[in-house]
C-alpha cells in the first residue's frame, strides 16, 4: 500500500517568507546533501537525525533558488504556480548537474 503524499517531487513551492524552490526526490535530496549547502531558513526540521528519511506529508525536501536545501515542514510552504520560468529551469539545471 502506497502512503499518499503531500507534495511530490517536481512540485514548485515558495515559504512564509516568499523564497521559491522545487520539492526534490529522495534520490536527488541524497545527492544534494552531500554537495549542497543546508539554508537552515524558518520552518525546517532541525533536530539531529530527523530527516535522513522523508515522508513528503510532514518533511518536505526543498531545494531553493540561492542553491541551498531544506527539509521543511509542511505547513511552512505552499505550492505555488506562479514560479517563473527562469527560476524553476535554473533549478532543473542545478539538480542536472549535481545528479550528473
Amino acid at each position: 500500500m502506497e502512503r499518499k503524499r503531500l507534495f511530490e517531487a517536481g512540485d514548485a513551492v515558495a515559504t512564509f517568507t516568499g523564497q521559491a524552490g522545487i520539492v526534490v526526490s529522495a534520490e536527488v535530496f541524497a545527492k544534494i546533501r552531500n554537495s549542497l549547502k543546508e539554508g537552515k531558513r524558518p520552518g525546517h526540521y532541525f533536530a539531529p537525525g530527523c530527516c535522513h528519511n522523508p515522508d513528503y506529508v510532514i518533511q518536505i525536501p526543498v531545494l531553493f533558488e540561492d542553491g541551498t536545501y531544506d527539509v521543511m515542514r509542511a505547513m511552512n510552504i505552499k505550492r505555488t504556480a506562479g514560479l517563473p520560468e527562469e527560476k524553476r529551469s535554473y533549478l532543473l539545471k542545478l539538480i542536472n548537474n549535481l545528479t550528473g
